[in-house]
């Protein structure tokens, strides 16, 4: 089976989380493995509806983003070039799903900005950034910087305790097994939508080569 990584994610020192569990800085995130199955965690839609990663993925390869959130404009400038490959994307086969731990009001407003043709969904409670093993939690100090750039994570977030995932991209192929991942603590340092891509198509190449 075709596997890639690019995994970018410094893991500094013996306190890395292990997936399932928060860090308490982007550089001890611990991402899940490749062949690791597609972990079954609830999400919000952007009517707020309850919804699943499973129910979202339906059983087809597809692509997973994790962004911070609308305020980000490191994560809009990614999510809009996202839509330069995905029309030839969807060709191959794939979803494109783009999750943050924004409320799904505060999706709206990022939809809007960008006009986005792929699904926006809301992981306010961490579930999927802690089974993804990409999140950590914004302590004390780091939220009172962000307030005094004018973004109120708590608002955002709707969460007491913010949590924030490492900026992500997660290839699962048709049988819900991660085939490709890349995580960056640093969150100005994104993957090229030209190399998902590219990702995309071997791994669908290789799909087809062993089920014809």
């Amino acid at each position: 089976m075709l596997r890639f990584l690019l995994s970018a994610a410094l893991l500094l020192g013996t306190a890395s989380a292990t997936a399932g569990e928060l860090a308490n800085a982007p550089e001890q995130v611990h991402p899940i493995l490749l062949g690791s199955r597609l972990p079954q965690v609830p999400l919000r839609t952007l009517d707020g509806q309850p919804t699943t990663l499973k129910e979202q993925v339906a059983g087809k390869p597809a692509i997973l983003v994790f962004y911070r959130g609308g305020w980000c404009p490191y994560c809009n400038l990614q999510l809009s070039r996202l839509r330069l490959i995905q029309k030839d994307v969807e060709a191959l086969g794939y979803r494109i799903l783009a999750i943050s731990p924004d409320r799904p009001e505060e999706l709206r407003k990022t939809l809007g900005k960008d006009k986005l043709g792929y699904t926006l969904l809301s992981d306010s409670p961490a579930n999927a950034m802690k089974a993804f093993g990409i999140g950590y939690r914004v302590d004390a100090k780091r939220l009172a910087q962000y307030q005094g750039y004018g973004i109120d994570l708590k608002a955002s977030t709707g969460e007491a305790q913010p949590v924030l995932p490492v900026p992500s991209v997660f290839i699962v192929d048709g049988h819900g097994e991660l085939q490709f991942s890349y995580s960056h603590p640093d969150y100005r340092v994104r993957i090229p939508a030209s190399v998902v891509l590219a990702a995309a198509k071997a791994i669908a190449r290789q799909e087809q080569d062993e089920h014809p």
